[in-house]
């Protein structure tokens, strides 16, 4: 399987990470800077993720991704460039990997703090009008932002100059991002009382505490919305409402939890905080198209 057209910074970043990053898997390059995915084969099924707010790069390989209970769908290859601004549950399956050529993606780290540090310059008189705030951009690769990211990865290889270096090409990620198209759009994460941002509290929030019952009347007034407006907003920029995102979280820790062989069905559905069984087992089959007592029986 050949690999795809590429530019000369992603074939640098390809020979890079194929000498380094030689098992498929999520790795940390540098803390807090830069992360990577390899895979050396096309996946047989989607996989459930949780995308944390970063830039997207895919390098070799190609992977499909599917957001929003299926009413967003997008392919990652190496001519496109994806932005997270919000942690959102999506689902993804390799679709283009090989011994040969293996899959590489490579994620920077968007933080509101490093959103809100830059914008403040780049913007000094106020952010311009955002259009349609959303938390998964797709565009076209930016090659500027490809050339950073290359540039981090060979500062890796060098830790003196490095712990300089990967700072300042960070910014500059964040610059280029910040001049493009979705540049107001993304600059939200970093205002404090925008809708991005008060969305990202309550992901937060149910990230930290799924298992309880959800008090819809109490999150929206700690983040500073009214209920109508936090379902309106969460359901535009997340794609889903926020009783299906904790529905997700649920579901995903409960599988994790079956798979991993720590808990039987029933109390895995205990576990994550659900009260019946069988409406865990509905909601199971619903989510994963298998149902928990088979997910079971795959255990070794």
């Amino acid at each position: 399987m050949e690999p795809h057209h590429q530019s000369n910074d992603l074939r640098v970043i390809t020979d890079w990470l194929g000498q380094r990053v030689i098992n498929d898997g999520y790795y940390v390059l540098s803390e807090g800077n830069l992360e990577v995915t390899r895979a050396s084969s096309v996946s047989s099924e989607q996989t459930n993720v949780l995308t944390q707010p970063c830039v997207c790069i895919v390098s070799q390989g190609a992977k499909l991704v599917t957001a929003g209970k299926g009413s967003l769908q997008y392919v990652e290859n190496e001519s496109s460039m994806v932005v997270y601004a919000s942690e959102i549950p999506i689902r993804v399956a390799i679709n283009r990997a090989s011994e040969e050529h293996p899959y590489f993606c490579l994620m920077v780290p968007l933080t509101a703090r490093r959103i809100s540090e830059v914008a403040s310059r780049l913007y000094p008189n106020g952010i311009p009008k955002a259009g349609k705030e959303s938390a998964v951009y797709v565009r076209e690769s930016v090659p500027q932002i490809v050339n950073a990211i290359r540039r981090m990865l060979q500062n890796i290889d060098d830790p003196k100059q490095g712990d300089l270096l990967i700072p300042l090409a960070i910014e500059e990620v964040v610059v280029r991002l910040l001049c493009s198209d979705i540049g107001p759009a993304i600059a939200q994460m970093g205002v404090s009382d925008s809708h991005t941002a008060q969305i990202n509290q309550a992901i937060s929030w149910l990230k930290k505490h799924y298992t309880l019952p959800m008090r819809v009347e109490e999150l929206a007034r700690d983040i500073g919305m009214s209920v109508s407006s936090f379902h309106a907003h969460f359901k535009a920029i997340v794609g889903i409402t926020p009783l299906q995102f904790q529905k997700t979280l649920r579901l995903q820790a409960a599988r994790r939890l079956i798979i991993s062989n720590e808990m039987d069905v029933s109390l895995a559905a205990f576990e994550v905080g659900y009260a019946s069984t069988s409406q865990f087992s509905r909601e199971y089959v619903r989510e994963f198209g298998i149902a928990p007592s088979r997910d079971s029986s795959l255990v070794p």
